[in-house]
Formats: structure tokens, sequence, C-alpha cells
């Protein structure tokens, strides 16, 4: 493998698909125009089957490596895992990140214009479903001329997508790593997201969905629907270790309703910096997407739902502090898919830092990734590039440059 490195500057480039024929959503709408923006590290191989695809979180975007031009200091959220001689090694693959259907980061979702009045969707947004994100990923994967995608992986929101390609197109993808995610929400899963979403209608700067030319956002539901949300993306021993009950600025009570402990200053923190970057109508989309989402629905089981997706190779990473989605998520994926007879392999790791684990053990994920992604390159006898490269795919991209930033 190369030395680490960095993909270097990167800029996002936007698809727009079904200008005639309307996309047709599992809700029974339609939407017409539809737009990804999407970012791709590396470079095609000759026969184009070195392309992995990731697929991004909840607040996640397309920028997942590399930075913008002029330099601003953000890079990509999963800048650790991608660029040469990383996890996923950009010397040898062409990695490919769109933002999702539904997302406010450049692709349609309830901040664009609806053709019909011309003003922002807001809340006259069809409902999106995961697998609507993944057929709409489909048409992007089309468009790029890949006739079958090496991998497909994520973690959280991206690991449900990866497990939807994996159960509905097994003739578009050899493998999938779904990492610290789940087939189906649990109720618990429901009502936490419930409990942002009713934050975010509280607010009554929301105006139910129609505030975009307001003065005043929904920021208020919004902070504390994230600041619902981060908790769970955390452990208590993470959270014991990063503030235990230490307090902000003083050193005793101040017996007053404010903000005194080191953790709530945190919250607030991530809270207020998240309306900052996302759209509120966006996280109730978003949400309620991952709330749908079960893979048995159809088939009565999950075993039967990987039935022809047994060819695939599968890496599947939990890890033992996520409370979002504990361990025995995972396992009961690994059973169905030993039931339907794939080949799978399943790391349980030890780790502190909760659900955002997938993240933060940068060390441990490059390893079990390279491992996967090293076998998986020799057992599908993948020819991979003729040598390092830090440029761009040669394709002309027809899309319209963006300035959309993570």
């Amino acid at each position: 493998m190369s030395s680490t490195g960095d993909v270097g500057a990167v800029q996002p480039h936007q698809f727009t698909f079904a200008q005639q024929q309307p996309f047709p959503l599992d809700s029974g709408a339609t939407l017409s125009p539809v737009s990804l923006t999407y970012e791709t590290y590396g470079q095609l191989n000759a026969d184009r089957s070195n392309a992995i695809l990731i697929t991004h979180a909840l607040s996640g975007s397309a920028h997942a490596a590399g930075h913008y031009e002029p330099e601003d200091g953000r890079l990509g959220w999963w800048d650790d895992c991608i660029g040469p001689g990383k996890a996923f090694d950009t010397d040898r693959f062409f990695v490919i990140c769109s933002n999702v259907l539904g997302g406010c980061y450049g692709s349609t979702g309830p901040t664009h214009i609806d053709p019909a009045t011309q003003t922002p969707y807001g809340m006259r947004f069809p409902v999106v479903t995961i697998g609507d994100m993944v057929r709409a990923q489909v048409r992007l994967v089309d468009y790029l001329e890949i006739d079958q995608l090496l991998c497909v992986a994520g973690g959280s929101m991206g690991g449900m997508q990866a497990l939807e390609w994996a159960a509905a197109y097994p003739q578009r993808v050899r493998a999938a790593i779904p990492i610290a995610t789940t087939a189906h929400h649990s109720p618990m899963l429901i009502a936490l997201s419930e409990v942002g979403r009713q934050a975010i209608y509280a607010d009554p700067a929301w105006n139910n969905g129609d505030y975009h030319d307001a003065e005043v956002k929904p920021d208020a539901g919004l902070a504390v629907a994230r600041m619902v949300g981060h908790i769970t993306y955390l452990s208590e021993e993470s959270m014991q270790q990063k503030f235990g009950r230490r307090l902000q600025d003083r050193v005793r009570y101040g017996y007053e309703f404010r903000t005194e402990f080191q953790v709530e200053s945190y919250l607030k923190y991530k809270g207020n910096n998240f309306t900052r970057r996302f759209d509120a109508n966006s996280y109730l989309y978003i949400t309620k997407a991952m709330d749908y989402f079960d893979l048995s629905a159809a088939t009565g089981s999950l075993a039967a739902a990987f039935a022809n997706s047994a060819a695939l190779k599968y890496l599947v990473v939990s890890f033992t502090s996520d409370w979002l989605y504990p361990s025995y998520h995972s396992k009961e994926l690994v059973s169905a898919l030993t039931a339907a007879g794939a080949d799978v392999t399943y790391l349980d790791v030890q780790s502190s830092w909760g659900h955002d684990a997938f993240l933060l053990e940068v060390e441990t994920m490059t390893s079990l990734l390279g491992s996967f992604l090293d076998r998986l390159v020799h057992d599908e006898d993948i020819a991979l590039p003729a040598g390092p490269s830090s440029h761009p795919p040669t394709r002309n991209h027809k899309g319209r440059k963006t300035g959309v930033a993570a």
C-alpha cells in the first residue's frame, strides 16, 4: 500500500435526471427533475471495475474527503479513511460519494424549488425512503457508466443504504460493508427520532415547514433535535472521560437555570453549530426515511431479503459501546446473511466511543477495511490502475459545479 496522503483539492459535481420522465418514489409520488450532488476521488481502471460507493449518515454530504478551494479548513467527513494509502486507497480505487435524495447539500430536497410553485418545496416535498435514495444512486452510477460497483460502504444510515444496495441490486455490486447500522429501526430508535422531530414542530418559526423566506428559522427546534441525536452518538464511558461532572467556567454550583456543566455547554455548542449547516425540514425527511427502513418488510424475514445477494461478500462491523445501534443489530444481520449462504465477515470492535466509533477508530477501521478490500481485489481479480495518481478521474463530468460544502 502506498504512503498515506490526502486527496487534496476537490470539487462537487451535479447530475440531473428525470427531466422528461418523472422519478417514481415508494410513496407513489414522483419527482421531476432530480439532482444529486456528488464527488469522486481516485481513478477508474480500464474496465471500470474498481469503483467504490461511499454512503453517508444522517447529517453527512457528498464531501467525504479532501478540501475545497480556496482552502476553508473543512476536510470531508471521512477524510481519515479516504485517500492515498488510506482504507479506501484512492491510488487503487475510484471512490464516489453523493448527497442523498432529500438532503440539503445540493441534492433535490425540501430546500429546492418546486417547479409547480417556483418556491421552495418545504413540506410539499414528497416523503422519501432509503430505497428511493438508493434508486437515485443507481441512476448516478449508470451516468458514470459503471456496470458493477466493487463495493458499497457506509456507517449508520450509510450502512442502511449499503444493505439496500445488496438486497435490491445484487447484480450491481460485488461487496457491501455495513458499519454500525441496522436492518430496521427498533421502537426505541423510532421514539428517539420522533423526539427530535417534535422539537422542530414545536418551534414557532418552523411554521409548518414554510420558513425559507423568514428572518427567523426554526433553529431552536433543530438545535434541540441535534442535541438529542448527538447524545445517542456517544457512550456513557466517553462522556464520563470527556466531561465527567466538571463545571463550565466556574468552581461551584450557581443554583440557577443556566449552563453550568461542561456537558451542557458541549451539547449547546453542537446544537447551535448544526443549525448553521443543516435544514430543519431535511432533518424531518431523513429521520423519517430511517424509521421507514425495514429490509424484512417485503419478504417477512431478513434472510429472505438477502436470498438473491448470497454471492456478495460482506464485512459487517459493530462497536461494543454503540447503544444507538447495539451489536445485536449487526449480529441479526450476520445470522440472516449466513442463513442466506453469503460470505460474511463480522467484527464487533471494542471501543469506548459509542456510535461515533466508525468515524473515530481510524487505525482500527483502516486495518479492517484495508484487509477486506485486499481480499476482495484478490478474489474478484480486479485490475487496479497502473500507478498512484492524485488527479481526478479523466471522465468529462457533464454536471455543473456547485458551491456545496459540508
